[in-house]
């Protein structure tokens, strides 16, 4: 499958439970799809027991960022394994918080979506969130950031 290319992008919840203000959790997606256009719907398939599978299964609404060509770095700080904290990820990131998901949508990122789960399929050793589609905002102009063969890469 990494001959496969694939979209990156960033999804994004809030955490109400972590704290007094919440904690936002981001990670970056290569399996994210449209699944329809009446309703809305699109797709992400998560790790099963990763931080954004747990709290996605208690927290129905989400955010999605399509990310530029020029946002590799982003896709690369909340795709590492092992992090302590996402708070400090989002520190120097220029976003604005969804008005109906609570989650940030990066700045200049291509679109930015806010998603309600509508369904959970358990599949091997991930779960396919299916959500509905909120809102969705067109952003910055550029090519699409891209996934293959191991690398991030740019259309061209």
């Amino acid at each position: 499958m990494a001959r496969l290319a694939a979209g990156v992008v960033l999804i994004t919840a809030r955490d109400a439970d972590h704290g007094p203000r919440g904690e936002d959790v981001g990670m970056t997606a290569t399996a994210f799809m449209s699944v329809s256009l009446d309703p809305p719907l699109v797709l992400v398939s998560l790790r099963n027991g990763s931080r954004m599978d747990d709290l996605l299964a208690e927290q129905p609404l989400w955010g999605v960022s399509v990310l530029a060509e020029n946002q590799r770095q982003i896709a690369g700080r909340f795709a590492m394994k092992g992090r302590v904290s996402d708070r400090l990820l989002f520190e120097d990131l220029a976003y604005e918080r969804g008005g109906v998901c609570g989650a940030p949508l990066i700045g200049d990122a291509l679109a930015t979506l806010e998603c309600r789960t509508e369904q959970r399929v358990e599949a091997g050793d991930h779960t396919l969130v299916v959500g509905r589609v909120l809102t969705a905002s067109a952003g910055g102009d550029g090519g699409p950031l891209t996934y293959f063969k191991g690398r991030y890469r740019h259309l061209g």
